[in-house]
């Protein structure tokens, strides 16, 4: 009854006899094709969408490797709703009256939904780790709102007993936070409103996301024991459960060896030694895993280890369960146990809304706790503050608007500068990094070193110096940055300018967008006060951090511009691989500059290898619970971060009349590097700035 949308008409053709319709289109214009579908057609009984859903077929072509019907998936009636969308308005019952969004007073803050179930060993762990409890009442930014929902029937009861558990961690401060979270009796599939769309459409089945399960089977069982589980920590135990089954075998408390337990699963109680204990009896029991199950009336706990006991690596992997009377039964009478894991999909556990009130994923919770909860609450205080920033005047010069950064190339741009470009002395990079799709889902999987590179005079020996550097995140792209480079103004010494912004060309694909930001440091205008960089000498760069490593490095003899008042050192340096030292991602490198073989200028990455040492700066623009291991310190660089220039002004070490020296040298513990095998290697950019 109804000429189908001219998308289809325009790209491909109308079969007269089935009245279908197929169509070849990139994924984009796919979603754009739908769209108009659906509002030509809205969601509601009717036999012409029920027609359309069946006969109208959609093949989205990726286009240079970038959109693939996964990356973007076609949402054919559900409208909306993807992370950057607005949130609509809406409201929900509470334990303390009815919780409203957006608030009445008009307050800037973010607001983090959580969704309980009891399914769901990770968050039982969640919510009766006394430790994981603490975090959530200690680090939780002022500015952010928590509303706690179930999907459970009995979100009634879990309402009550969550705020119980807050309140009995919270001590003191009880009252505080619980002005902050707020706590619903209705389950999700009652709420009438979006927020279960949202949860089941982002729905999550990954690390310590959906239901993890153990299944139980013995030939007296007509149906299978299914229980819950929670791994031990990811970055403790490098095991992990295929996909086959196993035998399951009785090893009492694993506070000794069992030699029965070889080539089967251990079956061990909690209890009587510790974890670590229990994994490595096994372990040296020749067990292919362990199972280690909650005495009745215990809740699951986080498997992990303490102190010492973390430098041994075991290779068996292992899970927390509750005990399962079939199960004892079972191996009691001698009869044979199999057990095998799965992951069942379910809805999202955490979605947010940020202080711009748009929707956003909340990332990975790598282990119970909800530090990650205000991790991801302090980068949205960073991406507000940000967002204030650039809000400033300042002339901008755009250079990419979400380009692939992919192979070779990468992502290259010749942008005009500024006219009067002498007149300014703050330059910033306003640099993003986002995926291909809009989903976290469509990232990149590794993290790896983005470099900025400028040429504005092909013949000047400032041409391809580096102008930038940030590190992309594990499998997230909400990160932007702000990056102060002025001392690097001379290398702008053209109309126009070249730049490309480059990864490894194996890398899998990131959208860059990037604008130059040229302000003044003194907004008054009196340019008497200021100083300009004028002068750019280049020094000295990394390589592989060898025994020969410091031998590469000679002094470098210099003088001072007869018109320079100031003189500054400029080092942009970070750590990579791993040595039989974890050099030099992991391990602590110091980096000195001697000048005049007088005074030593050095800069340490002392948190290199620290368990939080990039997740304590997610307040500085570091993307919080990403993939893998981001959150321990490393070698003056984090996954999801800028990296920051080191600088130090060294005008008073100078004869400003006469010849000088620098000389460069890098050492491990205070001595020079001297790894077996598998060297790491330093990428460094150094210069000295000369400012009148």
């Amino acid at each position: 009854p109804h000429p189908l949308p001219h998308a289809c008409e325009r790209d491909g053709g109308r079969n007269k006899t089935s009245s279908t319709c197929t169509f070849t289109i990139d994924a984009r214009r796919a979603e754009r094709a739908l769209q108009s579908i659906m509002t030509r057609f809205p969601p509601e009984p009717s036999p012409v969408l029920s027609f359309l859903c069946c006969c109208c077929v959609v093949v989205a072509v990726a286009e240079g490797g970038l959109f693939a019907a996964k990356q973007r998936s076609v949402r054919a009636g559900l409208g909306g709703f993807e992370p950057g969308d607005p949130a609509p308005a809406f409201r929900v019952p509470t334990l303390d009256g009815e919780f409203v969004y957006p608030p009445q007073d008009s307050s800037r803050s973010s607001l983090i939904i959580h969704a309980f179930t009891n399914k769901s060993a990770f968050l039982e762990c969640l919510w009766t780790s006394n430790a994981s409890l603490a975090d959530l009442s200690e680090f939780l930014p002022p500015s952010a709102q928590v509303l706690i929902l179930s999907t459970d029937d009995s979100a009634a009861e879990q309402a009550l007993w969550m705020r119980e558990q807050v309140y009995g961690a919270a001590g003191s401060r009880g009252k505080e936070i619980l002005s902050r979270l707020h706590f619903s009796p209705i389950p999700v599939y009652a709420l009438g409103n979006w927020i279960p769309r949202v949860l089941y459409s982002w729905g999550c089945g990954g690390h310590n996301c959906g239901l993890a399960q153990a299944v139980f089977t013995s030939p007296d069982w007509t149906v299978p024991v299914i229980a819950k589980r929670l791994n031990a920590r990811y970055d403790w135990l490098n095991g992990r459960w295929g996909p086959t089954p196993y035998i399951l075998a009785e090893a009492g408390d694993g506070c000794k060896p069992v030699p029965k337990a070889a080539g089967a699963v251990a079956w061990v109680s909690e209890g009587g030694c510790s974890f670590f204990t229990k994994i490595k009896n096994m372990a040296e029991s020749n067990a292919t895993g362990v199972l280690v199950y909650a005495l009745p009336g215990n809740p699951i706990q986080d498997m992990n280890c303490v102190d010492n006991e973390c430098d041994t690596s075991l290779s068996i992997p292992a899970s927390m369960l509750h005990i399962e009377p079939a199960v004892v039964q079972a191996l009691s009478k001698g009869k044979p146990v199999n057990v095998s894991f799965q992951v069942t999909p379910s809805p999202n556990f955490f979605i947010a809304i940020d202080q711009q009130g748009a929707l956003a994923e909340m990332g990975w919770f790598l282990y119970p706790t909800f530090r990650f909860l205000s991790w991801q609450a302090q980068w949205f205080d960073f991406y507000a503050d940000l967002l204030e920033h650039v809000k400033r005047p300042a002339e901008v010069v755009p250079v990419f608007d979400r380009v692939l950064m992919q192979g070779e190339a990468g992502a290259q741009a010749v942008v005009e500068l500024p006219s009067d470009l002498l007149d300014y002395d703050v330059l910033e990079l306003d640099a993003a990094l986002s995926c291909p799709g809009l989903r976290d889902e469509t990232c990149a999987h590794w993290d790896h070193t983005v470099q900025l590179f400028v040429c504005c005079d092909q013949f000047s020996p400032y041409c391809n110096l580096e102008l930038g550097r940030w590190i992309t995140a594990f499998r997230r792209g909400t990160g932007r940055w702000l990056t102060d480079v002025s001392p690097l103004l001379p290398l702008l010494n053209g109309k126009r300018c070249s730049l490309t912004m480059k990864t490894v060309p194996w890398a899998m694909p990131w959208m860059t967008s990037l604008n130059l930001r040229f302000t003044y440091s003194n907004q008054s205008g009196n340019s008497s006060e200021r100083l300009y960089p004028f002068k750019l000498v280049t020094l000295y760069n990394g390589g592989t951090f060898d025994r020969d490593y410091n031998k590469r490095f000679q002094e470098i003899k210099f003088d001072i511009p007869t018109s320079a008042k100031k003189v500054e050192l400029y080092a942009v340096i970070t750590g990579h691989g791993s040595d039989d030292n974890s050099c030099c991602e992991f391990c602590v490198t110091s980096h000195y500059f001697l000048v005049n073989n007088v005074f030593n200028n050095s800069h340490t990455f002392d948190s290199a290898g620290s368990a939080l040492g990039c997740a304590l700066r997610v307040g500085e623009g570091g993307v919080p619970n990403e993939h893998g291991t981001w959150l321990y310190g490393r070698g003056g660089w984090c996954d999801g971060l800028q990296v920051d220039p080191w600088r130090i002004d060294i005008t008073s070490q100078l004869n400003m009349s006469g010849p000088n020296t620098i000389l460069y040298f890098g050492l491990y513990d205070g001595r020079n590097p001297n790894p077996t095998k598998d060297p790491g290697y330093i990428i460094m950019f150094s210069n000295l700035i000369f400012y009148k």
